[in-house]
């Protein structure tokens, strides 16, 4: 029994780390008529996040770029938005010591349990239609969060979640 809720623990201690993306889309919609998009902003940008902002549009750029589609000021067939969040999450760490079947996991020995905070950071991409102003479709993307990174290595870390994440789109691309 403690040998299954310790593989457990670990095996969520490290999906915890690992970058997560999802997408949906409108099945009905025709993908391939969408030509052009422009950018709406859901809630004016602070300006402490500017950069941010400036970053996460630049990255998906690239990302809409690749796949054909241009960017235009207003008159796009899809409008783009996105929301940025912070969530925090506990981590547990045991350490142990001692003698027993699982060493110092749960064995006759001293233990220790430390607790830490993740930042979790998320984002959802909408892209809609702006003819029938209808979502046409969603992805969102979370990763783990580390503050102490350069902003280099940051926007590589952006780069690569938009990259996996936008892998799906068009819908029916065969690239999965």
């Amino acid at each position: 029994m403690k040998v299954t809720s310790l593989t457990a623990l670990l095996l969520v201690g490290v999906a915890a780390y690992a970058q997560d993306v999802q997408f949906d889309y409108d099945r009905s919609a025709n993908f391939a008529s969408y030509k052009t998009y422009q950018w709406i902003d859901y809630k004016p940008v602070a300006p402490g996040d500017q950069l941010l902002d400036q970053n996460i549009k630049r990255a998906v750029d690239e990302q809409l770029a690749g796949k054909g589609m241009r960017r235009v000021e207003t008159g796009g067939d899809l409008v783009v938005g996105y929301q940025a969040g912070i969530s925090r999450e506990k981590a547990f760490d045991s350490l142990g010591s001692g003698f027993g079947p699982w060493g110092g996991w749960g064995g006759w020995g001293n233990s220790r349990v430390t607790t830490s905070t993740i930042d979790i950071g998320n984002l959802v991409i909408g892209l809609f239609d702006l003819a029938t102003k209808q979502l046409v479709w969603r992805g969102s993307a979370s990763q783990t969060l580390n503050i102490n990174k350069d902003p280099d290595k940051n926007y590589r870390t952006l780069e690569k979640a938009m990259a996996k994440l936008f892998r799906n789109y068009p819908p029916g691309s065969g690239k999965r």
